[in-house]
C-alpha cells in the first residue's frame, strides 16, 4: 500500500519535472515588456532575457536608468521611459510597444515595477503614505495590464505579476501588504478570464528577504518615527521603536539577497511550455510564511506577535 502510494507520488514529481523543462521555441522572435527596469529584478531580468536572445522592451522610470541598461545589453533590447502611476505615460508606452511588436503581438508582460516604503505601524502613517505605494504596486499593475493585454492575447502569450508572500500574510503596516493582497486578487481574476484565449498568467511571491524589503525597513521606521506626534511617541515608547529596529538589525546580519532566485522564476514563467500559476520564492516562504498563513487566525496572530515588542501603554 505505502509502496504503491510512494510510486504514484514519485511518478507525479517525475512528470512535473519533465514538463517544466519543456521550453517554448523561436525565442529570438518573441517580445517581452518589463516594467521597473532601472534597477533590481527588472534590470537583472532584462539582461537575463537579452542573453537568451529575446527581444526585450524595457520600461525605465529615468533616462539615466534606460541609458545604463542599453549600454549593458545588445542592440535587441530597447527602452522607453515609463511612470506606471501616470495613465498618459502608460498609454504612450503601450503605443510604443505596439509599434515594436507589430502583428506578432506581445509574448510576455512582466509587471515588476514597485516600491516598498514607507513601512511602519499603520497609526504612524498618513493616507498619502498608503496611496504612494498602492498607486505603484497595485494601480500601476492594473493600468499597464489593461493597456497591454490586447497585444498579449494576439500572441497567446504570458502575463507575470510581481506580488509577495506578504500578499498572503501581512507582517507590518503601510501600503505594501494591502497592495500585494490586491495584486493577488487581480491576478487570480485575470488568469481565469484569459485562459480561454490561450494566455498564461503567473504570479511571483518572493519573501521580504528575497525582495530586499527588510534591508530598508529600519531606515523607514526611523524616518517615520521622527515625524509622528508626541501622543504616538508616548503611547508606543522609545523602547518599542528601538526594539523594533534591533529585530531587523539581527535578522539582516550577514544576509545577502539572491536576486536570481526571483528572476529565474520569472524566466521560467515566460519560457516554459507549462508555467506554474504561482511561484513561491525562498525557503522562508515555503517553510514559514505560507504554512503560517493557513493557520487559524488566533494561532497565526500569536506566532507573529511573538516577534513584535510591546508598546509602552500596552494592557
Amino acid at each position: 500500500m505505502w509502496f504503491f502510494l510512494a510510486a504514484l507520488l514519485g511518478l507525479y514529481f517525475l512528470r512535473r519535472w519533465y514538463r517544466e523543462r519543456q521550453t517554448v521555441e523561436n525565442l529570438t522572435e518573441k517580445y517581452v515588456f518589463i516594467t521597473g527596469c532601472d534597477s533590481g529584478f527588472g534590470n537583472l531580468l532584462a539582461r537575463q532575457l537579452d542573453l537568451k536572445g529575446m527581444r526585450v522592451l524595457a520600461g525605465c522610470l529615468t533616462q539615466k536608468g534606460a541609458e545604463e541598461l542599453e549600454k549593458a545589453t545588445s542592440d535587441r533590447l530597447k527602452t522607453t521611459i515609463l511612470d506606471v502611476t501616470s495613465t498618459e505615460s502608460v498609454a504612450a508606452a503601450a503605443e510604443w510597444v505596439k509599434g515594436c511588436v507589430g502583428d506578432k503581438g506581445l509574448w510576455g508582460l512582466v509587471n515588476n515595477a514597485g516600491i516598498a516604503m514607507p513601512v511602519a505601524p499603520n497609526e504612524w502613517l498618513t493616507k498619502q503614505d498608503f496611496k504612494k505605494i498602492i498607486n505603484v504596486n497595485l494601480l500601476g499593475v492594473i493600468d499597464v495590464t489593461l493597456h497591454m493585454v490586447p497585444m498579449v492575447r494576439r500572441a497567446r502569450g504570458r502575463v507575470v505579476n510581481m506580488s509577495s508572500v506578504l500578499g498572503r500574510l501581512a507582517l507590518f503596516g503601510g501600503g505594501y501588504c494591502p497592495a500585494k493582497f490586491g495584486v493577488e486578487a487581480f491576478t487570480d481574476s485575470l488568469r481565469r478570464e484569459l485562459q480561454d484565449f490561450g494566455v498564461q498568467v503567473s504570479i511571483i511571491e518572493p519573501s521580504g528577504f528575497t525582495t530586499c524589503i527588510f534591508n530598508k525597513v529600519e531606515e523607514s521606521f526611523q524616518n517615520v518615527w521622527s515625524q509622528v506626534s508626541s501622543d504616538i511617541k508616548e503611547s508606543y515608547g522609545q523602547l518599542y521603536f528601538e526594539k523594533y529596529c534591533s529585530i531587523f538589525q539581527g535578522v539582516l546580519k550577514g544576509f545577502k539577497p539572491n536576486l536570481y532566485m526571483v528572476t529565474d522564476c520569472i524566466e521560467h514563467a515566460l519560457l516554459s511550455c507549462y508555467p506554474r500559476t504561482r511561484y513561491s520564492v525562498g525557503w522562508d516562504t515555503k517553510l514559514f510564511y505560507i504554512p503560517v498563513s493557513y493557520l487559524p487566525t488566533s494561532v497565526a496572530d500569536y506566532v507573529l506577535s511573538s516577534f513584535i515588542p510591546k508598546p509602552a501603554q500596552a494592557i
